[in-house]
C-alpha cells in the first residue's frame, strides 16, 4: 500500500489540476521558457504548497521576498518535472505584515520564513519559532535591515545586551545539562555556536546559532551595477567562487536574453569542476584530521596544496577569482593550456585514489565514521538537504542533471554518486567519488572544447530571473531583478550551506560528544556562506 508521500502524481497536467482544484481562487499563467506561475491569496498558500510538495513531489528551492511600491511580493520557488519550475506568487498591501506559514507542509522553508521575519518584519502565522535568528540580541527591536527604511550605509545603534539573556533550552529532564561549542574556533573556522544538550554522554538535542557576521550582501547589492554585485557574489564564499559567480551571471544573462558562446560555457564548466575537485580534497583533509590521523591528513593536505598551486599557475588565482564574467569568461586558454589542467587534475586524482584505498582498510578510521552522524533519506528530503550530504543519504539529485545548465547534459554527461547509509563514511565516499568524477569531466571537456569566442556583450535591461549552479556543497540559487536602468533592484541568494545547516542537528543528535567534530567535518559546511 502506497503512503501519501509515495502516491503517484495525477495524470492531469499540473496547470490543469491546479485550475480544477482551486478554480478562480488561483491565477495560472505560463512562465517562459520552462515554468508556471501560480498567483494566489495568502490564505491559499499552505494548501497550494502542500499539494506541490506532497502530491506533485516538487522540491522547494527558495523564497524571494520583496517590498515594492505596489505592496509585498513573496515568491516561493519549486522545481520538479513538467514544468521544470513552479513559482507560487503572493501579493499583498504593505500595511499587511502577516501571512500563513508553509513550514508545516514544506519544512525546507522553515529557515527561509524565519529569515524573512527577521529581515523584513513579516510574521508567518503558525510557525513554531520566529525571532532570534539572523539578527542577534544586539540588534534593536523593530529594525529590519531589508526594508526600504533601513539605510545600510549608516551604522545602526547596537542594543545593549541583556546580561540575563540565556539560550533556549529544550531538554528539561533531571540531571540535564548543556555543553556550549563555539562561537570561537581555532584556525580559519568562523563564528558559530552549538548548544549540545544531554542527560549523559550522548547528545539529545543540538541547537545551532549561526549568523554572527551577517553582512547584508543582498541589501548592499540594491542600486548597484550587476558587474559590481558579481564581485560580491564570487567573494562572499571563497571556496565556491566559480559556482556563485556562474549562478549570478546566469540570472543576469537570462534577463538580457543572451546566448553564451559554447566555448565559454565549457570553460565555465571546467572551472567549476576544478573548483569542486579542490573543495572535495579540502573536505577530505578536514574529515581525516577530525579523526586524529595525522599522516593521512598531511597526505590530503599535500594534494589540496598541489591543486591550489595548479589553480594559481593556470588561472592566476588559487581560488579562481575573476574568471567568470557577464557574457562568458574573462580570458581564453589555448587547447594546450587546457590539456595542462586536465593532466594535472588526473595526476592528483591518482593520488586521491591511492589515499582513499588506504583509508578504506584502516579500522581505526572507519570506526569513527561508520554508523555515526546518521541522516535518513526521509529526513534529508524533509529538510530539503542538497549536495553530497543529501546524496550520501540516498537522495539522487544534482542540478547538473535535474536542472541542466551550460554544457551539462550535452556535451558533458554527469553521473550522480549516491550512497544509502547516510553516515559519515557514506558522505566521505560521495566526496571521493565526485572528486574522481571531476577528473573525467575535465578530460572530456578538454577533448570536446569547441572553437569560437569566449565572451559576448550583455545589454542591461529590466527584468527578473533565477540562476543556479551545482556548487561543491550543493545547488546554489541566485535571484536577480534589474530596474529600468539595469541596476540591481533585488538580489536574493540561497546557498547550500544555509540549506544544509538547517538539517545538521539531525546528524549530531543521538551520538556522543566526541563524535561532534567528526560529524561536523563530514558535513563540510561553510559558516561564511550562510553569513550573507
Amino acid at each position: 500500500m502506497m503512503t501519501p508521500a509515495q502516491k503517484a502524481p495525477s495524470a492531469l497536467s499540473l496547470d490543469a489540476e491546479a485550475a480544477a482544484r482551486w478554480g478562480g481562487a488561483l491565477r495560472v499563467s505560463p512562465l517562459p521558457p520552462d515554468g508556471l506561475l501560480l498567483t494566489c491569496d495568502p490564505a491559499l498558500l499552505p494548501d497550494l504548497c502542500a499539494w506541490l510538495a506532497g502530491e506533485r513531489h516538487y522540491r522547494f528551492a527558495t523564497l524571494v521576498t520583496e517590498e515594492r511600491e505596489e505592496g509585498w511580493r513573496l515568491r516561493t520557488l519549486f522545481w520538479g518535472r513538467e514544468p521544470l519550475w513552479v513559482h507560487v506568487l503572493v501579493e499583498m498591501p504593505l500595511q499587511l505584515t502577516s501571512l500563513p506559514s508553509i513550514s508545516d507542509a514544506v519544512h525546507a522553508a522553515d529557515w527561509h520564513e524565519r529569515e524573512t521575519e527577521d529581515l523584513f518584519g513579516l510574521t508567518f502565522t503558525g510557525h513554531p519559532r520566529l525571532g532570534d535568528f539572523i539578527l542577534h540580541e544586539e540588534w534593536p527591536e523593530g529594525v529590519n535591515p531589508m526594508r526600504w527604511s533601513f539605510n545600510a550605509r549608516v551604522p545602526y545603534i547596537a542594543r545593549e545586551v541583556d546580561p540575563q539573556w540565556r539560550p533556549v533550552r529544550i531538554v528539561q529532564a533531571p540531571g540535564a545539562f548543556a555543553m556550549p561549542v563555539g562561537p570561537i574556533f581555532s584556525d580559519t573556522a568562523q563564528a558559530s555556536h552549538f548548544l549540545l544538550e544531554t542527560v549523559g554522554e550522548d547528545v539529545a538535542r543540538t541547537i545551532p546559532r549561526l549568523f554572527y557576521k551577517y553582512r547584508g550582501v543582498e541589501k548592499l547589492a540594491e542600486g548597484e551595477e550587476p558587474a559590481k554585485v558579481l564581485l560580491t557574489a564570487e567573494r562572499f564564499s571563497g571556496t565556491s567562487a566559480i559556482a556563485h559567480a556562474w549562478a549570478f551571471c546566469q540570472a543576469v544573462e537570462r534577463i538580457a536574453g543572451v546566448d553564451i558562446p559554447p566555448r565559454a560555457q565549457l570553460l565555465r564548466a571546467l572551472l567549476a569542476e576544478f573548483e569542486r575537485f579542490r573543495h572535495h580534497l579540502a573536505a577530505l583533509s578536514d574529515i581525516i584530521h577530525s579523526t586524529g590521523m595525522t599522516v593521512a591528513s598531511s597526505q590530503a593536505d599535500i594534494l589540496e596544496e598541489e591543486a591550489l598551486r595548479l589553480a594559481g599557475a593556470w588561472a592566476g588565482h588559487r581560488y579562481l577569482y575573476g574568471q567568470v564574467v557577464l557574457g562568458g569568461v574573462a580570458r581564453d586558454w589555448t587547447n594546450e593550456e587546457v590539456e595542462v589542467l586536465a593532466g594535472g587534475v588526473e595526476r592528483l586524482a591518482g593520488g586521491l585514489g591511492r589515499l582513499s584505498r588506504r583509508l578504506r582498510f584502516s579500522g581505526s578510521f572507519l570506526d569513527r565514521l561508520e554508523q555515526v552522524g546518521l541522516v535518513s533519506e526521509r529526513q534529508a528530503r524533509h529538510f530539503g538537504l542538497v549536495g553530497p550530504v543529501a546524496r550520501a543519504s540516498g537522495v539522487p539529485e544534482d542540478s547538473r542533471v535535474d536542472l541542466p545548465y551550460g554544457p551539462y547534459g550535452s556535451p558533458l554527461k554527469t553521473d550522480i554518486a549516491v550512497e544509502e547509509e547516510g553516515d559519515g563514511y557514506a558522505r566521505l565516499r560521495v566526496l571521493v567519488a565526485e572528486a574522481l568524477a571531476t577528473a573525467r569531466l575535465i578530460r572530456e571537456g578538454a577533448e570536446r572544447l569547441p572553437g569560437g569566442p569566449v565572451r559576448v556583450e550583455v545589454p542591461l535591461c529590466s527584468g527578473e530571473a533565477l540562476g543556479w549552479c551545482e556548487a561543491p556543497r550543493g545547488v546554489a540559487f541566485h535571484w536577480v531583478r534589474l530596474d529600468e536602468g539595469g541596476r540591481v533592484a533585488r538580489y536574493r541568494l540561497t546557498t547550500p550551506s544555509f540549506t544544509n545547516w538547517h538539517g545538521f542537528h539531525l546528524a549530531a543528535e543521538r551520538f556522543a560528544f566526541q563524535d561532534f567534530p567528526i560529524i561536523m567535518a563530514t558535513f563540510g559546511l561553510s559558516t561564511a556562506e550562510g553569513d550573507r
